[in-house]
């Protein structure tokens, strides 16, 4: 799932090696269409260590002699590197059990009973693929394979879990931001509207 298209996975084999040598994973690869293509490239330090915008930049500037050699897409085109963020894709076998209790939601690329899209919770993620506990309380079985997508849900624990790694970028303290006035008044002006003649 990391690359859907085979110019996707053409792409990825180009990308893929110089991110290794930066100590960098790819995490998923688009292009989407319009009359600028836009090829966007999530990736992470190898094993979800924290991930700056410098790694991105990084990433992105040894990229780019490598795509303009092998000439991949053959108009002018937008490179957007990203890191996954907190409510990241799960792309990869090994993505699920690296979340197992966070909410997720899948959407399958076959139907199970006329069923693609599923929300729940992981439970584990073996050889037979990721373990969800949905919310009607059945489990879905599906290995990364079988999904067209999948990502974690934004919640507070997960807010936690990441600040916990390391992968939260840092907030303002409440404290310093008590020091602030927010004038709560509502504004006197009035608003007029009216037909024009």
């Amino acid at each position: 799932m990391i690359a859907l298209t085979e110019q996707e996975r053409r792409l990825l084999d180009i990308i893929r090696p110089v991110a290794d040598r930066l100590g960098m994973e790819v995490v998923r690869l688009r292009v989407s269409g319009g009359r600028r293509p836009h090829l966007q490239v999530m990736a992470e330090k190898a094993g979800g260590a924290p991930t700056d915008v410098e790694d991105c930049a990084r990433l992105s500037r040894a990229m780019g002699p490598v795509l303009e050699e092998a000439d991949p897409i053959s108009e002018a085109y937008i490179l957007e590197v990203s890191t996954p963020g907190i409510d990241r894709p799960l792309t990869r076998p090994g993505d699920f059990a690296r979340w197992i209790g966070h909410a997720v939601r899948i959407e399958l690329a076959r139907p199970i009973d006329g069923r693609r899209r599923f929300t729940g919770t992981i439970v584990s993620e073996g050889e037979d693929g990721a373990h969800i506990e949905l919310d009607d309380e059945t489990e879905l079985v599906a290995a990364v394979h079988e999904m067209s997508r999948a990502s974690l849900v934004l919640t507070d624990e997960l807010i936690e879990a990441a600040r916990a790694s390391g992968n939260l970028p840092p907030q303002p303290d409440e404290d310093l931001l008590d020091d602030f006035e927010i004038d709560e008044s509502e504004d006197d002006t009035e608003e007029e509207t009216g037909d024009l003649q």
